[in-house]
C-alpha cells in the first residue's frame, strides 16, 4: 500500500468518534506521530530564519554593503561604545545616543532587533555555507542575518533570480556543525501525499532560530501564482514561472515569514521551498504554496549554487495572443530570421505541440518549457506543418530577456575589458526582426583595452581574429588564447562595420 494511503487511513482512524470499532490501536497512532516527530527531528537544524534590513544608514558605520550590486553585502560590527551592555558615559553627546539608537535597530545578530523584513532559508551546502530562500525575501537589502538552531551569520547574497524567485544565500561565519538538508526530488508528488513543513511565520525564530512545524498533504499540483509580487510585473510581461504554472499547493497555511521555509516528505527530504503566495497576494485561501525541487528547478538551483546567472531559453518566435480555440498546440505566426526556431526548421503555419516531451496546450506552456530548458540547451520540439503533417524539429536555445535584477557573484572575467552577452537579448530590447550572428558587449570596464579602443555597450562582435563567434563562450575562449594584439570585427547599431584592435598587454 503506498504510503500516503496509509498515513490516510490512519489519520481517519485518529479521528474516528469513540466507540467505532475502526478506533485505531495505540500503536498506530504513536507510529504515526513517531514519524511526523523524525521528519521534524531530521530537518529542523537546516531551517533558518533570515533577518534583513533595507536601510541605508550603515554608511554611517563605515558598514555599506562592499558591492550590494553584486550581493556582497558584509556584516556589522558597530564601535564597542554603541554596543547594548556599554556604560554610558556622563560626556556622551546627542550624536552618540543617536548613534546608540541606531545600533539597537541596524544589528541584525542582537535577538532583540526586530528586523524590517523576514523570511525562511534552508541549508543546501553544509561545505560552502550555503542556504536557500526565496528571491523577493531578499530583494534590494544592504545588510542579511541568517539565524539557525545552532548560532548565527551575517550573510552575503551569493545569486539572486526574479524569474524563478530563488535565492542562494552564502554565510560569511557559518556556525560550527552547520548541516545540510538531503535534497529530494519533488518530480514525482500526488495529490493527497503527505508534507510538513518547517520555517518562521512572523519571525517566530529571530531570536533562537528555531522554525515552527506544520504538516497536512499535498493538495495539488502545476498551480499558478497570482497577485502582483514583484515590480516586474506589467501588462504583457508576467514576472516568475510561477505564474506560468509550476507551484505545488497545499492545505498547510504560510503565513508571511514562512516564503523560503523547508517543504518535506515523510522521509525528511527536501521536495520545496515554500513562498507565503497567499500572504503575499492578500488572499485569505487557508493554504499555501511551494516551488517544487523537480529536474528544472533542480537545474536552475544547481546554476545559483554555482553563483551564476541563470540563463532562460529563447527560442524566436511569434504566436497567437491567446489559446488555439478546439484544441491543443500553439500556432507560430512567425519567426524571426536566423533565430533558433529558424535554424530548427520552424515555419509560420506550424502548430506546436511538445517541448521536450511535455504537451503544449497553449502560450503559457510553450513560455515555461523553452524557458527552462536554459539558453544553449536543447529543445526538440514535435509540430504539424500547415498541412497537418507531423515534424520534429531540435532547436539549440538563445538567451531570453528577464526583467528584474538578478545577483550573480561569479561572472565571466572581463576578457579585453569586455563582458558579452547572447544577441538575443539585444534583439528582444530593441525589437530586431532578424537576430545578427555573434555576440552583443554587455559591460565595457572603464580604462581597459577595449575602452580605449572606444568599443561600446550594444556593440556586436562577429569575429576575434578572424575567428567567428556567436555566442559569450565562444568569444571568452577565444579571447582567453589571444595575447598581446587581438582584432575584434563589430557592428554597431546602424550597421556598420569595423575592426578594432585591444592591446592586451
Amino acid at each position: 500500500m503506498p504510503r500516503f494511503v496509509r498515513f490516510s487511513l490512519l489519520l481517519l482512524f485518529a479521528l474516528a468518534p469513540a466507540g467505532r470499532a475502526e478506533e485505531p490501536k495505540p500503536a498506530d497512532v504513536q507510529a504515526l506521530q513517531g514519524l511526523v516527530e523524525k521528519t521534524i527531528a531530521k530537518a529542523e537544524p537546516s531551517v533558518a530564519c533570515v533577518l534583513v534590513s533595507r536601510s541605508d544608514d550603515y554608511g554611517l558605520f563605515n558598514a555599506a554593503p562592499a558591492d550590494e550590486g553584486a550581493g556582497r553585502l558584509g556584516r556589522f560590527n558597530p564601535p564597542q561604545q554603541y554596543r547594548p551592555g556599554f556604560p554610558e558615559g556622563f560626556n556622551e553627546t546627542d550624536r552618540d545616543r543617536e548613534m546608540r539608537r541606531l545600533v539597537q535597530t541596524l544589528d541584525l545578530s542582537s535577538p532583540d532587533v526586530v528586523p524590517q523584513s523576514f523570511g525562511s532559508a534552508v541549508v543546501v551546502d553544509a561545505d560552502q555555507g550555503l542556504v536557500v530562500t526565496m528571491a523577493h525575501v531578499v530583494r534590494n537589502a544592504t545588510k542579511v542575518y541568517v539565524r539557525l538552531p545552532g548560532g548565527g551569520s551575517w550573510a552575503d547574497i551569493h545569486a539572486a533570480d526574479p524569474r524563478s524567485d530563488l535565492a542562494v544565500l552564502r554565510l560569511l561565519d557559518p556556525p560550527s556543525g552547520l548541516r545540510a538538508a538531503k535534497v529530494g526530488d519533488g518530480s514525482h508528488l500526488k495529490k493527497g501525499q503527505f508534507v510538513v513543513c518547517l520555517a518562521n511565520p512572523f519571525a517566530a525564530g529571530s531570536r533562537d532560530g528555531s522554525p515552527s512545524a506544520s504538516w497536512g498533504v499535498v493538495s495539488n499540483l502545476q498551480r499558478r501564482a497570482s497577485g502582483v509580487t514583484s515590480e516586474m510585473e506589467r501588462p504583457g510581461v508576467k514576472p516568475t514561472l510561477h505564474h506560468y504554472g509550476t507551484l505545488i499547493q497545499t492545505d498547510v497555511r504560510l503565513a508571511l515569514g514562512c516564503s523560503g521555509g523547508a517543504l518535506l516528505n515523510m522521509d525528511g527530504e527536501l521536495i520545496g521551498v515554500t513562498t507565503a503566495q497567499a500572504a503575499l497576494a492578500g488572499s485569505e485561501a487557508p493554504g499555501g504554496f511551494a516551488v517544487p525541487l523537480d529536474a528544472p528547478m533542480r537545474r536552475i538551483l544547481d546554476v545559483l549554487l554555482r553563483g551564476e546567472e541563470v540563463e532562460y531559453g529563447f527560442l524566436g518566435v511569434q504566436f497567437q495572443p491567446s489559446q488555439r480555440p478546439g484544441g491543443a498546440g500553439v500556432l507560430l505566426m512567425g519567426v524571426a530570421e536566423a533565430s533558433p526556431a529558424d535554424r530548427a526548421g520552424l515555419q509560420r503555419g506550424d502548430l506546436v505541440t511538445t517541448v521536450n516531451g511535455a504537451p503544449i496546450h497553449d502560450n503559457d506552456d510553450l513560455y515555461l518549457q523553452i524557458g527552462i530548458a536554459l539558453a544553449g540547451g536543447t529543445a526538440r520540439i514535435e509540430a504539424l506543418d500547415p498541412q497537418g503533417r507531423p515534424k520534429t524539429c531540435t532547436a539549440v536555445l538563445a538567451k531570453s530577456f528577464t526583467p528584474g535584477k538578478a545577483i550573480a557573484s561569479h561572472r565571466p572575467p572581463a576578457r579585453g575589458g569586455l563582458r558579452v552577452d547572447y544577441v538575443s537579448i539585444l534583439s528582444q530590447r530593441i525589437g530586431l526582426g532578424r537576430l545578427p550572428q555573434g555576440v552583443a558587449v554587455r559591460e565595457v570596464a572603464p580604462d581597459s583595452p577595449a575602452d580605449k579602443a572606444r568599443v561600446q555597450a550594444d556593440y556586436i562582435i562577429t569575429h576575434v581574429d578572424g575567428r567567428p563567434v556567436t555566442i559569450p563562450a565562444e568569444y571568452y575562449d577565444a579571447m582567453a588564447k589571444a595575447s598581446g594584439a587581438v582584432e575584434l570585427t563589430v557592428t554597431n547599431l546602424e550597421g556598420r562595420q569595423d575592426v578594432v584592435k585591444l592591446d592586451l598587454k
